[in-house]
């Protein structure tokens, strides 16, 4: 079968920038295996003074002080990382019910961890092992105050926060009424407020804590139809900055800010990524491991997904008119006109949803 014109290859669908980039990262561009080549070449009598010999080293060597550079550079920017101990963890996860916060929620609940989700759903799996669910607006003050109550008094201090919880309303800035934006707001970056002012005192007293903040790439880049949601991620990412500032005397508290791309959740169901190889769709599970993989480490960092959001920041710093040839070439504000949303049947239905990104 043939594809039409400017129809995806299906065996070409999985291969991505990002796959490419992982291959050589444990190949090529890995410094063992970069010392293998001139180590190789030796075994077969060739001589070390060999111009062949010489360049393999040069390039290993190039590769290695990359390598521990790249470990001067974390540990100069997070420090130490802290010990995690998952049996005296007690971690809370905003808008967990679904997504990719309860994959999160999940696995760390079969790990034996102490997890308590905060949403205003029920648990989309039903009930879980290790997880306690609290019905809670966090964009409610009042509310979150009395579930940290009642965290404090059934499972203990929480240690981990990962404020995960967000909605989004997909529609442009004339369409939208003031009453969504607010609540965008009010659950996007004041639930982020309400949740850090309640828990981070207890991380504080303990002397270590982790706090993950679920941004997004649109924090930097925005998008039509996403005027709310592009700017309370950007307020996300600079409230995220600021208070690693403002704890940076807390070597134990550690901030990890997550930035991703789109992820294929009902959030952004029907959202077309205009090239998948380039800018490949997240699926929640990667995401997932990496965000376990770095609270687990108990280090601070910032984790961007997939490889052309590590780089966005570059594009403000282009001249408008590239910037503005790189947005109609990329359709990134056309990717929301075939948006449907989480759960939508209708054209009549609303279209705000919780979901997590």
């Amino acid at each position: 079968m043939v594809p039409r014109r400017g129809e995806e290859l299906p065996w070409a669908k999985p291969l991505s920038m990002d796959l490419l980039l992982k291959v050589l990262n444990v190949t090529f561009l890995h410094p063992f295996v970069a010392w293998m080549i001139p180590l190789c070449m030796r075994a077969q009598a060739m001589q070390w003074h060999h111009p062949a010999i010489q360049y393999t080293i040069g390039y290993a060597a190039f590769l290695t002080m990359l390598y521990f550079l790249n470990i001067l550079n974390r540990q100069i920017a997070y420090s130490r990382p802290r010990k995690v101990d998952l049996s005296e963890e007690v971690i809370v996860i905003t808008g967990g019910a679904s997504g990719l916060g309860l994959l999160v929620a999940e696995v760390y609940g079969m790990r034996g961890a102490t997890v308590a989700v905060l949403d205003v759903r029920e648990l989309e799996s039903g009930e879980a092992r290790g997880i306690s669910l609290y019905k809670c607006d966090v964009g409610d003050s009042e509310q979150v105050a009395k579930a940290a109550r009642e965290i404090e008094r059934d499972l203990g201090t929480p240690t981990i926060l990962i404020n995960n919880a967000a909605i989004v309303n997909g529609k442009t800035l004339l369409d939208l009424s003031l009453p969504e934006i607010e609540k965008a707001f009010r659950v996007n970056v004041l639930g982020a407020f309400n949740t850090l002012k309640t828990f981070l005192p207890g991380m504080v007293r303990a002397g270590h804590g982790t706090i993950v903040t679920m941004s997004s790439v649109l924090a930097h880049l925005g998008a039509a139809q996403l005027s709310d949601y592009s700017a309370s991620k950007a307020a996300l990412t600079a409230l995220h900055k600021s208070l690693a500032a403002e704890l940076k005397d807390h070597k134990d508290i550690k901030m990890i800010l997550v930035e991703p791309g789109q992820m294929s959740t009902p959030l952004f169901a029907g959202t077309q990524t205009p090239n998948s190889f380039f800018a490949p769709v997240l699926e929640p599970v990667d995401v997932a491991k990496e965000i376990i993989a770095l609270v687990d480490a108990g280090t601070s960092g910032w984790l961007a997904l997939p490889l052309y959001s590590r780089w966005i920041a570059v594009f403000g710093v282009l001249p408008v008119g590239v910037q503005a040839l790189l947005r109609r070439l990329s359709g990134v504000d056309a990717a929301m006109g075939g948006w449907v949303g989480r759960g939508r049947e209708g054209e009549g239905m609303d279209k705000e949803k919780r979901e997590i990104l």
